[in-house]
């Protein structure tokens, strides 16, 4: 088995959308004759499933205000939240289709490891979810393409349950309580399950660890290893800044949805915007509310269909246009954070 991972020029790269798209290059772009293993850690990052609407499964404000990295995968499945505290294994097996679907086979070796390193009470739970004493601490995924079986998992060595809960939910204290009493009573950590000479470990040494275990290795200088040179970095940039990277990519992609969302004003009343929107871009919009204008608010309507749905987009739309003869006095940012909300 091949060790691959996200090194470049001695720096390793904790970039959530270079994890994904170095797994992708390594799909589509190396000739792959031997299975291939690649283990990495990401600073904060949601990542969302491949069919899902991003601006509903994700608090962006949140995920905005706390620096997160929002990314959408190439697969299907759920939004995840993982940050340095979650230890990724990928793997590639070429055409062995004994694997595709087996995630009691995936799963395995890393039940070994852990157990050897003093985890009690593993098991398997469902299709592809592996427990400590009934509390989650990973999930896998899998999916064959190209005649290449591409699957993995994310241990979490350390769980931010605050973060988990307030980057996948809407900021509603009530929601976010009882979110985060759900987590803690769902998953748990690695960290204090193991063995008490192994509890100190760093994720960086604790992801050598488990991959030398699933590689049979007694250390990981001894891995086999693909080293990715300048000409593979030079794509993988590509693919970064063109899907990774890209608004159209990570909100563009979204499936049609509706929007309404209102708000009340001080000294106007109430403003009420209804919108229909598709691959990121409104489609349709109606402005409604007891407000009193003198102009008709279709001037506005107008203006931001075809607009895509993100903050500069919308504010540069209305920069122009003095709201106050449709609303009252309302200023265009008032309005924008009422489309975003």
């Amino acid at each position: 088995m091949i060790v691959i991972e996200p090194i470049r020029n001695g720096e390793y790269m904790m970039d959530g959308a270079y994890a994904l798209a170095v797994q992708v290059y390594v799909q589509e772009h190396l000739e792959i004759t031997e299975p291939i293993l690649l283990p990495y850690i990401v600073g904060p990052t949601v990542q969302v499933g491949r069919f899902q609407n991003s601006l509903v499964e994700v608090n962006t404000e949140y995920v905005k205000a706390h620096d997160i990295l929002l990314v959408r995968r190439d697969t299907g499945g759920g939004t995840l939240y993982q940050d340095a505290g979650h230890v990724n294994f990928c793997f590639v097996y070429p055409g062995d289709m004994d694997i595709y679907g087996n995630y009691a086979k995936l799963y395995q070796p890393t039940i070994d490891a852990l157990k050897k390193f003093g985890v009690k009470d593993l098991s398997q739970s469902g299709r592809n979810d592996l427990e400590i004493a009934g509390k989650k601490i990973s999930g896998a995924a899998m999916t064959m393409k190209n005649n290449l079986v591409y699957g993995g998992f994310s241990l979490m060595l350390d769980v931010d349950y605050d973060a988990m809960v307030k980057a996948l939910n809407p900021n509603e204290k009530k929601i976010i309580s009882k979110g985060i009493q759900s987590v803690r009573a769902r998953v748990t950590d690695i960290r204090s399950h193991l063995a008490p000479e192994y509890q100190g470990l760093s994720n960086f040494a604790f992801k050598d660890l488990m991959a030398a275990e699933l590689l049979g290795i007694d250390d990981m200088k001894q891995a086999k290893r693909y080293m990715l040179n300048n000409e593979d970095w030079a794509i993988i940039d590509q693919m970064v800044a063109d899907k990774y990277k890209n608004w159209s990519w990570n909100f563009g992609n979204n499936p049609n949805y509706a929007i309404n969302n209102d708000v009340r004003v001080p000294g106007v009343g109430t403003i009420e915007v209804t919108l229909e929107v598709s691959k990121g871009h409104i489609q349709k919009c109606r402005i409604y509310g007891d407000f009193f204008g003198k102009k008709d608010v279709q001037d506005i309507e107008n203006l931001l269909i075809g607009c895509a749905l993100k903050e500069d987009a919308v504010m540069n739309a209305l920069k122009d246009i003095d709201l106050t003869p449709y609303f009252g006095p309302v200023d265009s940012t008032i309005l924008t954070h009422l489309i975003l909300a």
